[in-house]
């Protein structure tokens, strides 16, 4: 059953574009036809998910799967899940409107250790049992009411998650998901999907399905599992494996291709991955663990690629993924051609953090340009060391050879990652960071050029499961020590702008990364607390304070405290000589690296052996070298199961092209006339301006730019429509640099154009002619209101005819800077007639009203606001605004 959302989604709540489900690209499936239904789930708000790469990469695989059908969801906003609670409505998939329980499988994605609270927001928005013990009470129930519970297809959802958090310890969160989806799902997804429908047509009982699923290298089913009193997990039946493989993936680029989102996204630009799994071996990083080997992308895939998603989505910005970017051999060749390809289109490049001993001029070529974006680079400690210590493999002479390179380049502002709290450190080396800041400013200054600014991170190392580091902690106490020191020291440099993570987010991230499945009362308790949207900065506190509560409640504070105190350390712990233990005591920190870890059955292909030799390298201050380029570092990943590194050397550089140039000739200006129909009247009018400028690009329309240093389509709109209102009489104008057929315009416009945006009309201007903004004078509205009192036809009319009569009607107004004016509102009325009447609920009569307006951009409006003031104060009863719709608007000669 599709969920009524035109009463949810409306102009009230905050960005409800959000979730229409109309983007470009998306794929609207037949729902009767689909074998298996799923719904990829992003637990994060809709500018967060809907641009994250591996939700659209997959969302785009499940969707090319015959039979198989893939729709997606988000975490609602505070306002629409107040108003789903309110109505007791389902938080529903986008696309089909349907709730999320109709649906035969529903995949979340968990990269985050305190993510899981959205997740269980969002199964109770669904009114999904949280547990997997709690659904199958729930068909148990089913079952005694006469429904039949060992059909799939009467059950709730198969629920599961993915992600880098599932992956690397699923034991946490082990409570709420029937399965839990291992390493890359390119490959993986589609296998679960031709077992489920298997399953689902021969009838099988969910524990059967389940059992199939566990068959699958890549499938973890927690309830098939049990947890000793260690901690660790073994299997409770023999029929499925001891430990689970973690599925490896070659990335496919086409699959990047797809949903462009109407509203502005976080990573509002096309993502091409270009390389999976780093095997650089930092010692504290999680990701370079979990992903390797790596594999590089072919460079004529990424090529075309982003030309083919450059035309097909009309960005004006891409950006070329991975672990470390630098390590890409084909980087600069690939970037370098695609530049001088849509070199006339006004394209930048973004890459995420580099690798500074990597970053030189040829990487800096092809980051330049009209619009150079910003530069991360990540040295993580301030000392060689420290560097050392965790494998960083970056010299000081690299680290200031990368920075002078691109100080040289033009940039005068670079973002750097630091990290305190890891093993071995000293103050010295905290101290070093400040050092190092103040060396490199010294060292790139110039005559005519501003002091090099820096912005820094400086988080708090938390250790990650299955990495050398994951027997190691810090303190709170010790984390605020080193903070501080580092504030004092950062007191005495310009130019530098410096932000610490939250210690206390920190500490909770480790409890529960680090944790076994007692956390998973844990999570429950801290999202009834009100834990949820745990990596948003405002919520810190609400967050800090839930997670305490929850971890008081589960009785395992002491634990927590473990971690707070630096003590659940498996490595250079001190014993207490001549103190006994406290009788009846909670287990005592354990001091031996081979004790059982909650994740040992998660098989990642790295030995438990080799990163325990590798944490006493790291005490030793020895580099492993990177096996894609060196010697193997035997870290027992290369083979069978998990494939071997894929090293592409790079082709030769393409000649540099040379800068986009913007083309500011004026050829031709066209003005359009438009309608902003249905779904799209909830489209912002600033996302309304980014869509038409991809839609230019997308046709191939040859626009005109301004000059300077942000080159900007000539597009301009007349005017703003209120959210939520819709018109059939919007103008824009358009300057081109080649004169175009008016007709040949009207259609490619009218072709890219989302149905609910009509292009109605398009005419040629004279280039000196003003511009529609300027020439405004009137706009003619129809309004819907609604009396909240009985009333009759004749009365409206009567209130109508009455405010005609008048010459004046006073209305106070508040200017922007907070003065207060009266203005007489009958000047601004040039037209009014009541143009219908109908009931819309009992008792109570709305109209539809035509107005005719003044529409001047020197401030002299009539609003439709204003016109239900003039209709309270003839009539003395109140009114509802229901629909604002906006005729025409009219132009000055």
């Amino acid at each position: 059953m599709v969920v009524a959302v035109e009463k949810l989604i409306t102009s009230d709540i905050l960005k409800p574009a959000r979730y229409l489900g109309n983007e470009l690209l998306a794929v609207h499936k037949p729902w009767d036809t689909a074998g298996i239904r799923w719904v990829l789930t992003y637990p994060e708000v809709y500018e967060v998910g809907a641009s994250n790469l591996g939700h659209i990469i997959l969302y785009n695989i499940l969707n090319a799967q015959p039979r198989q059908l893939c729709d997606r969801a988000y975490l609602p906003g505070k306002d629409l899940a107040a108003k789903l609670r309110e109505t007791n409505t389902p938080l529903f998939a986008v696309e089909s409107k349907r709730s999320l329980t109709e649906f035969d499988i529903l995949g979340f994605s968990l990269s985050y250790e305190l993510g899981a609270t959205n997740i269980l927001e969002m199964l109770d928005l669904a009114g999904i049992p949280l547990t997997w013990r709690e659904r199958q009470e729930s068909r148990g129930a089913e079952g005694q009411e006469g429904r039949e519970s060992t059909d799939t297809q009467s059950a709730f959802p198969l629920i599961f998650a993915g992600g880098q958090t599932a992956t690397s310890n699923p034991e946490p969160y082990a409570d709420f998901f029937d399965f839990i989806a291992l390493g890359d799902g390119e490959e993986l997804l589609p296998e679960i999907g031709l077992v489920l429908e298997e399953g689902k047509q021969a009838g099988l009982s969910r524990e059967h399905l389940l059992l199939d699923l566990a068959q699958i290298p890549g499938v973890y089913v927690p309830q098939f599992y049990d947890m000793a009193e260690d901690g660790s997990v073994h299997p409770r039946r023999l029929d499925v494996p001891k430990r689970i493989l973690r599925r490896v993936a070659t990335p496919i680029p086409a699959y990047s291709i797809g949903l462009v989102p109407y509203v502005e996204t976080v990573h509002d630009r096309l993502s091409i991955e270009i390389r999976r799994g780093c095997t650089r071996g930092c010692r504290f990083c999680q990701p370079g663990m979990l992903t390797r080997p790596a594999r590089d992308v072919e460079p004529d895939q990424v090529v075309e690629a982003i030309e083919q998603g450059m035309r097909a989505t009309g960005y004006n910005e891409f950006s070329l993924l991975s672990l470390s970017c630098s390590d890409y051999l084909s980087l600069p060749a690939v970037g370098m051609e695609i530049k001088n390809r849509l070199k006339n289109e006004n394209i930048s490049l973004t890459l995420p953090s580099q690798r500074v001993d990597r970053f030189d001029e040829n990487i800096a070529n092809i980051l330049g340009g009209t619009r150079q974006g910003g530069l991360t680079f990540a040295p993580e400690a301030g000392t060689q060391r420290m560097r050392d210590i965790v494998n960083k493999g970056l010299t000081n002479e690299e680290l200031l050879r990368g920075v002078k390179t691109a100080w040289e380049q033009g940039w005068d502002k670079i973002k750097l990652y630091f990290m305190i709290g890891l093993p071995g450190e000293t103050d010295a080396d905290v101290l070093g960071i400040a050092e190092t800041v103040s060396w490199l400013q010294r060292e790139c200054r110039g005559k005519g050029r501003k002091p090099l600014n820096f912005n820094l991170t400086i988080s708090n190392f938390t250790p990650k499961p299955h990495t050398p580091f994951q027997w190691h902690s810090v303190s709170t106490a010790e984390f605020k020590r080193k903070q501080n020191l580092l504030r004092q020291e950062f007191r005495r440099i310009k130019a530098v702008k410096v932000n610490f993570t939250d210690v206390r987010i920190s500490a909770m991230e480790d409890f529960v990364g680090r944790g076994d499945r007692n956390l998973s009362k844990v999570v429950r308790l801290a999202w009834e607390l009100g834990a949820g949207m745990d990596s948003w900065y405002e919520n810190l506190d609400r967050a800090f304070s839930a997670w305490g509560s929850a971890i008081a409640q589960a009785d395992l504070d002491w634990k927590y405290r473990q971690v707070e105190n630096g003590e659940w350390n498996l490595f250079h712990v001190e014993t207490q000589k001549g103190k006994e233990a406290e009788e009846n005591s909670p287990l005592s920190t354990p001091h031996s690296l081979d004790i059982p870890l909650p994740w040992d059955h998660i098989d990642t292909g790295i030995d438990k052996k080799w990163l325990q030799e590798d944490l006493q390298r790291a005490l030793e201050a020895t580099i492993v070298p990177d096996c894609s380029f060196e010697g193997c570092s035997h870290c027992g990943v290369c083979g069978t199961d998990f494939g071997h590194n894929i090293v592409i050397e790079s082709p030769a550089i393409p000649k540099f092209a040379g800068e986009f140039v913007p083309n500011t000739t004026k050829a031709q200006r066209l003005r359009v006339w438009f309608g902003k129909q249905g779904n799209m009247a909830l489209m912002s009018h600033l996302d309304l301006i980014r869509l038409f400028d991809r839609v230019v690009r997308r046709a191939g329309l040859p626009i005109a730019f301004t000059g300077g240093f942000h080159p900007m389509p000539r597009i301009s709109l007349a005017t703003a429509l209120a959210l939520g209102a819709t018109s059939s009489g919007e103008i824009a104008d358009f300057e081109l640099t080649v004169p175009v057929e008016v007709d040949t315009f009207l259609r490619k416009l009218a072709c890219e154009m989302p149905t609910d945006i009509p292009i109605y009309n398009v005419e040629q201007i004279d280039l000196k002619a003003s511009a529609a903004t300027q020439l405004l004078e009137t706009a003619e509205y129809l309004i819907t209101v609604a009396a909240l009192a009985e009333t009759t036809p004749i009365q409206w009319q009567n209130w109508i005819d009455t405010i005609k009569a008048k010459e004046e009607l006073w209305y106070e107004q508040i200017t922007k800077s907070g003065k207060s004016q009266l203005i007489n509102l009958r000047d601004r009325l040039f037209e009014l007639e009541l143009v219908e009447n109908y009931n819309c609920v009992a008792e109570s009569m709305s109209s539809v009203i035509r107005y005719l307006g003044s529409y001047r951009q020197d401030g002299l409006v009539l609003r439709p606001e204003q016109i239900l003031f003039m209709l309270e104060t003839v009539a003395g009863v109140e009114f509802q605004l229901l629909h604002i719709h906006r005729n025409r608007l009219i132009l000055g000669v």
